[in-house]
């Protein structure tokens, strides 16, 4: 599965584990509550062979564009800095692997039955965000 299949405009439909997962991460308190509430809508967009993925919610809108095999630095949500790679797997899921501070955490996208579900695991704490398309 090529990657044009997760073009497009997809809304936030459930989330579990998201506070546990921000926690492990390190984000703060206020910010984790305000995350937890925010019901993000995630554009995915292809110009070329860089692809972009704007997440836009009423508390903060970032974006983050990039090759696929290509390291890059991030600058996230929740303010780390990190260096970021994504690639594109034989079974035609993305694997987004963020490293910063000698800490790592991978997100996961995949097509599941027409939804975005986006996995994202630190050190075991798991967290899985599910969204369908506009």
């Amino acid at each position: 599965m090529a990657i044009d299949a997760f073009l497009g405009k997809w809304c936030l439909v459930s989330s579990e584990g998201f506070e546990e997962y921000m926690k492990e991460l390190g984000v703060g308190m206020a910010m984790r509550k305000m995350g937890s509430m925010a019901k993000p809508d995630v554009y995915i967009i292809k110009e070329g062979d860089t692809i972009t993925v704007k997440t836009e919610s009423t508390f903060k809108t970032s974006q983050f564009s990039f090759k696929i095999g290509e390291k890059f630095e991030e600058n996230t949500l929740d303010g780390r800095k990190t260096q970021t790679l994504v690639s594109l797997k034989d079974d035609g899921s993305l694997i987004q692997e963020q490293e910063w501070d000698g800490k790592k955490t991978i997100i996961t996208r995949k097509l599941v039955d027409g939804q975005l579900v986006v996995e994202c695991d630190m050190n075991g704490v798991k967290c899985v965000r599910v969204y369908q398309k506009a």
